[in-house]
């Protein structure tokens, strides 16, 4: 991109916001050199990793970074043999921290938040305890060690201790004795080339036995070392000597430590940059509630209600705006200060967000093109070391763009053609508008020329648009409207302001009669353009009311039809058991004349019976059949499943149980298809779509036989889950669900179901476990494997 461009767009302001959302300093450095990508792959993947950001930050929080300072130089130290500074480092180990939060950060819900695009960030980073927690452990603060850092250090720092204590009780000794007192400037302790001394008055200096190490700058006072102590302070100094040479050692072996991690430790610094920026990608577009643009490389631009991001979002006018799909240039005309600037502006900055991975401050459905690169010649541009005026400042940046430009180019005008004589700028703007017409490359213009307007109206690819302004208040809405010129206005605000109507009207006679004509056009097509606008929207409101009538009165009709059907089936059900019911006592009647011929041994005559059971049976088979045309026949099911679709939901009629479609069906008829959480392939004549709003009925199935051979129909919906999800329940409130779940499963047939519990404290996972191990209906049961839910899940085989 170049650079003129993004000065003129105000991109760096833009940058200057994202970085305040970076944590690091790293990231703040990478925002400052961000720059738009013309791939239109590269693109792509910096508005995923922006977006997958934005939706961990919403579920999870931002990401834990802390201000991990530039670590290059110390590694850089470390690989040539040098030993670190404490504070180099500490700067290391908050960087570990650091890598270690953002990692447990990314395995929180990772299953549940899916994040493909941002997964090598994060797994490239690199976890290591041990280092982190043995510099933690020793260096307390910058040239601050724990004294049990090394077992040598604790015990030499003991002994300072100890000497220290020795010295100062020597020296308080000297200052409160009364043999010193006229020796003495002052009772206090101070310390002279690293030796505790105490200030003697110069005349006294070859009375008092010790050392002199300084002198006061009046003469007056020397600061000596007390001979008592000499040996006490040479102690002293030793020790501190061992010290100094202990915590050498020390950062000599944390240094070891990092030596052997050194190149992972900037991979993570890299990762952990490149998240950052990221990240404050995310942030941005939740602080200006921007969306992620569609992408596409076919040169089509449409902004819906876009808010530029640097004017004050509670007063700047949303707009709608589209170039490059109908027509390749767009010339917007209209009034001074009403909007036209800051549409080119909206359009190009937009442009350069997306391409640099930010969403936008747009509505959903915004759709903006990746261009190789975007052109700009706003504002004046006159110099008078340069001895341009603003008519040759602008000639020499269209003279560089339509050198620089590709078919692949974004050009933004304002004001082309000004400067100069009206009707030669009118006639040269035309000219490169045209230029650019005819290579197909997306303009974008502003204009006052009547000529262009013209131009506009009567060109092929080329359409008007206009800021609406109220003559009446003498304000700008800011409102664009596009397929309509804009008018100059001078006569209409000249007149409200207060401007003698003669002089208007004189002014009116010097304009050409094209001119005259021109206005009159411009202010038929205003008018015809609103009035086509307010019945556009009439006539929308009317087909809305439509819709929304026809969609209530379809509902009703499928309510009375769903009514009706389950009133039918209620009385085809209560008749079909009257009949069992007659068939049962019939059976109990014959069994009851059998056992009285036994009795009395009176020899029956059982063809008559068995005549009488069939009649009995024929006219039971009669009356539901009869019931059974009254109530019609059952539209459960839809029409064979086509155009299958990818998210559908459809039922899967070999198993009664519903589904959404995984992938579409291959060449052999199968479709992958996700039921439950299991998915499988089927044929697509075993697939029926699904009626949300209508779920289908299963049918009725026979129960197991009992050993007195009598069975009994069961009614039981097939559309039974293949799951139940009880997490956040108690115990005494999960288990009957969970019963009656499993009761529901085996009389619907189902072989296998998963009962998700989740993890927590175990106590749910082990109650279920039990109440599992003596259910009737439980042939077995697991927990869940990788991929099922692992421990928070038991997958139970049916009997």
């Amino acid at each position: 991109m170049n650079e003129r461009a993004l000065i003129k767009l105000e991109f760096h302001k833009i940058r200057a916001i994202l970085a305040g959302h970076a944590v690091t300093e790293a990231g703040k450095a990478r925002i400052e050199q961000l720059l738009p990508s013309s791939s239109f792959e590269e693109v792509t993947k910096l508005q995923k990793e922006t977006s997958e950001a934005l939706s961990m930050s919403v579920k999870k929080g931002k990401l834990p970074l802390s201000n991990a300072k530039e670590i290059f130089t110390a590694i850089k130290r470390v690989e040539i043999g040098a030993i670190l500074s404490g504070d180099d480092l500490l700067n290391i180990a908050s960087l570990l921290k650091t890598s270690r939060r953002v990692k447990n950060y990314y395995k929180e819900d990772c299953e549940e938040v899916k994040s493909p695009h941002l997964e090598k960030y994060f797994e490239a980073i690199g976890v290591y305890n041990d280092v982190e927690r043995e510099i933690s452990r020793c260096i307390v603060a910058p040239n601050e060690y724990a004294d049990d850092a090394t077992p040598e250090l604790y015990q030499i720092r003991r002994q300072i201790k100890s000497a220290e204590g020795k010295i100062k009780e020597t020296i308080h000794g000297i200052l409160y004795s009364s043999r010193y007192q006229d020796m003495l400037q002052e009772t206090v302790v101070t310390m002279r080339q690293g030796r505790s001394c105490v200030p003697i008055k110069v005349e006294y200096k070859n009375a008092f036995k010790g050392i002199v190490h300084d002198q006061s700058s009046t003469g007056a006072t020397v600061f000596m070392e007390p001979m008592a102590v000499v040996e006490l302070n040479n102690s002293l100094k030793s020790l501190h000597m061992k010290e100094e040479e202990e915590i050498e050692k020390l950062l000599t072996e944390l240094t070891n430590l990092v030596a052997d991690i050194a190149p992972y430790v900037l991979v993570n610094f890299e990762q952990i940059t490149c998240l950052d920026v990221i990240f404050a990608k995310a942030e941005c577009a939740l602080k200006m509630d921007a969306r992620e643009p569609g992408l596409n490389h076919k040169g089509f631009i449409h902004l819906k209600k876009a808010r530029h991001p640097l004017l004050d979002q509670k007063e700047v006018v949303p707009i709608d705006v589209y170039v490059g799909d109908q027509f390749t240039t767009l010339l917007i005309t209209g009034p001074n200060t009403g909007g036209k600037t800051v549409t080119l502006k909206t359009l190009g900055l937009f442009t350069l967000m997306a391409q640099a991975g930010m969403q936008i401050p747009a509505a959903e459905g915004s759709i903006v093109n990746v261009f190789d690169d975007v052109f700009a010649d706003l504002g004046d541009e006159q110099s008078i070391e340069q001895s341009l005026s603003t008519f040759s400042a602008h000639m020499t940046n269209l003279v560089r763009i339509l050198d620089q430009m590709t078919l692949n180019s974004l050009i933004l005008l304002d004001e082309v053609g000004s400067g100069t004589d009206p009707v030669e700028g009118a006639a040269l703007a035309m000219s490169i508008l045209e230029h650019l017409r005819k290579q197909q490359i997306r303009t974008v213009a502003t204009t006052h020329y009547s000529e262009l307007k013209l131009y506009a109206l009567s060109t092929e690819g080329v359409e008007n648009a206009s800021c609406e302004f109220d003559v009446e208040s003498l304000r700008p809405t800011y409102k664009l409207l596009i397929g309509v010129p804009g008018k100059s206005n001078a006569f209409a605000i000249s007149m409200k302001l207060g401007l003698a109507e003669h002089l208007i009207e004189d002014a009116k006679q010097f304009l050409h009669k094209e001119n005259v004509k021109m206005e009159d056009i411009l202010v038929e097509l205003e008018y015809s353009k609103r009035m086509a606008e307010i019945e556009k929207e009439k006539a929308e409101t009317f087909r809305k009311e439509a819709e929304h009538f026809k969609e209530e009165i379809t509902k009703e009709r499928k309510k009375l039809e769903k009514s009706k059907q389950r009133i039918m089936e209620r009385a085809n059900e209560k008749a079909a058991q009257l009949l069992r019911d007659v068939q049962k006592e019939t059976d109990e009647m014959l069994k009851e004349v059998r056992q009285a011929a036994r009795e009395a041994r009176v020899v029956i005559d059982e063809k008559g019976l068995h005549d009488a059971k069939k009649k009995v049976s024929e006219g039971v088979e009669q009356r539901q059949n009869k019931i059974q045309r009254a109530i019609g026949p059952k539209h459960t099911y839809k029409k064979p499943i086509k155009n299958i679709e990818v998210g559908e939901k459809v039922l899967v009629t070999n198993l009664m149980q519903q589904g959404v479609i995984l992938e579409v069906p291959d060449s052999a008829g199968n479709a992958k298809v996700q039921i439950g959480i299991l998915p499988m392939k089927v044929h697509i004549s075993n697939l029926q779509r699904v009626d949300e709003e209508e779920a289908p009925k299963a049918p009725v199935k026979k129960n197991r036989t009992r050993a007195t051979g009598n069975s009994h129909a069961v009614s039981k919906t097939m559309n039974i889950k293949t799951e139940i999800d009880v997490r956040g329940l108690m115990v005494d409130e999960a288990l009957p669900i969970v019963d009656k779940y499993l009761d529901d499963a085996y009389l619907a047939g189902l072989k296998q179901a998963t009962i998700i519990h989740g993890k927590g404290t175990g106590a749910l996972r082990q109650a279920i476990t039990q109440m599992l191990r003596r259910h009737p209906h439980i042939a077995s049961h697991r927990p869940g494997v990788y991929g099922e839910g692992e421990m928070g899940v038991t997958v139970v085989e049916i009997k």
